[in-house]
Formats: C-alpha cells, structure tokens, sequence
C-alpha cells in the first residue's frame, strides 16, 4: 500500500488555495479539502483542484441519520475524489448507507470512504466530561474502527498513536489516517495526541494529515519535503 503526506489545505479562499498549490511547481501534493474551503468555495474548487492532477482527500466528516448521508454522498461520488469521510459515531447504519450512496449504479466506488473514530483535539478527560463516554479512549477507537470495517468501510481517521493497534484489530489493509502529526521541533497547536512523521511511520500510519506545520512554514515547499522525507524514511 502506498503512504503519503496529506497536505491539509485549510484555507478561506480558492485564491488563498491557488496561490498556495501553485508554489509547488512541478509537484502535485496530495491535499485535503476541509470543511472552511469547501464550504467557502463549493464543489467547483474540488473540480480545479482535481483538473491540476492532485489527489484529494474531502474532508467533510458527514453524520447525520443515514438517508440524508446516503444521498449527500451520491452527491458527493460525482467528483469522484480519492478519499472522503464520515463520523464513525453516526453508527454502522449510517456507514452502511453512505457506501451506498457513494457506490454508482454501475456497482463500482471510485472514492475511498473512511471514517473518523474520535478527534485528535479530544483526550480521555474531555471525551468523559463533554460527551459521556467513560471507556478508555483507545478502546473506544478500536471500537469505531472495526464498527467501520464491518461496515465496509476502507479505514479510519484516528490519531497516530492508535493507528498500529487499528492495524493489529483490523488488518493491514484497512487504512489509517492520521492528523495530530507535528516536526519535533514544532508547535503542537491544539492537538493533543501527537507524532512525529517518523513516528507515524514507525507505528504504521497509511496517510498523515499535515496542514500548519507546511502551510505556517516560511518555505512551505521545503517543510513538505521534509515530511515527506521523514514519513516515508
């Protein structure tokens, strides 16, 4: 399975975005299209983004009753973007019916679909204060992912620190996602649970999410190979 950076392009504008992307020249970063662009920008800045060669990761997070995400994500199956995800807490259902959704007529699935199991902005004392779950949280991970694969989705969306144990609990072939990763010398920012690249790679992470750690950089470019230099060894 090939690993990859994942740039997170979390940017207000498609002027920000191009203005970004068109640094890397010759180069054609996979990128992440999160919630703020996507909804500042709509469907057509995937399609550019698209049309310029790169691999996309829709970063949507959909969960709502399963037949509003069904037909969202028949909607969404015609950008045909590589990866694109979900919460694994809208239940198996929901998971169900969003491959569904996402797989054509003429039974094939062009997007990956994956779920995320709990944020790498959330440790164990806010997962129990604010939303009441009291089981520790790896094995509330673990639980998400392999509800997810049952479910017959690719993979998780889970913070490097569990992705070795997803691996262990659902096999090698099921995807792993990883935010929360940061140079040794960075700033964690909001995250909690975090990595190195290295790390990440050395724990077992498919793809890695980095956004601020390249995007903040004085050369993004030169941050970005850096990454890529310590993720894939």
């Amino acid at each position: 399975m090939a690993k990859d950076v994942i740039i997170a392009c979390d940017f207000a504008s498609a002027e920000e975005t191009f203005a970004f992307l068109d640094k890397f020249t010759g180069k054609k970063p996979f990128v992440k299209i999160g919630m703020e662009l996507y909804y500042a920008e709509g469907p057509a800045i995937v399609r550019e983004i698209k049309a310029r060669g790169h691999k996309i990761f829709l970063d949507l997070k959909l969960h709502d009753i399963p037949n509003t995400v069904k037909k969202a994500m028949a909607v969404l199956s015609s950008l045909d973007v590589d990866i694109t995800n979900l919460h694994a807490a809208g239940t198996k259902a929901m998971m169900e019916a969003a491959i569904e959704g996402l797989t054509k007529e003429d039974g094939t699935r062009n997007t990956m679909l994956i779920a995320v199991t709990q944020l790498t902005s959330t440790d164990q004392e806010s997962m129990e204060r604010d939303i009441m779950i009291h089981e520790p949280l790896d094995k509330v991970v673990m639980h998400y992912a392999k509800t997810a694969m049952e479910a017959g989705l690719d993979g998780v969306v889970c913070s490097p620190l569990e992705s070795g144990k997803v691996h262990e609990s659902c096999g090698e072939n099921f995807l792993t996602v990883t935010p929360g990763v940061r140079f040794a010398d960075g700033d964690k920012g909001d995250q909690k649970r975090v990595m190195t690249p290295a790390q990440a790679r050395e724990i077992g992470s498919d793809y890695i999410v980095v956004g601020r750690p390249i995007t903040k950089a004085e050369d993004p470019v030169a941050a970005y190979e850096r990454c890529l230099k310590e993720f894939l060894g």
